[in-house]
């Protein structure tokens, strides 16, 4: 069984930065697309950002392209995300997810296994 568990979470005041990361166990990432959703307060899941299996593509959310950087380390088991200058609409739960099927991409909300959440909030 896939488990995906997420760390780096916390309060931050705006126009500060984060690193998120997502350490998986149960199975080899490297043929498998990894990503991030987030759950804002009062609002439904949405992408934010993937990576191919090989980190050769990325995709992300178009408000958050500049600022947020999803990267991989295969080596480990583990990607991340990368948030620059946040914002007090980036607070969220962020969540980490792996494609079920190889080489599928992390868009489709019911085609990916999820971690349990790592809680960003962001202060003005």
């Amino acid at each position: 069984q896939v488990q995906l568990v997420e760390s780096g979470g916390g309060l931050v005041q705006a126009g500060g930065s984060l690193r998120l990361s997502c350490a998986t166990s149960g199975r080899s990432i490297s043929n498998y697309h990894m990503g991030w959703f987030r759950q804002p307060p009062g609002k439904e899941r949405e992408f934010v950002a993937g990576i191919s299996w090989n980190g050769g593509m990325t995709y992300y959310l178009d408000s958050v392209k500049g600022r947020f950087t999803i990267s991989r380390d295969n080596a480990k088991n583990t990607v991340y995300l990368q948030i620059n200058s946040l914002k007090p609409e980036d607070t969220a739960t962020y969540y980490c997810v792996t494609s079920r099927t190889p080489q599928a991409t992390v868009r489709n909300i019911d085609s990916v296994w999820w971690g349990q959440g790592t809680q960003v909030t962001v202060s003005s």
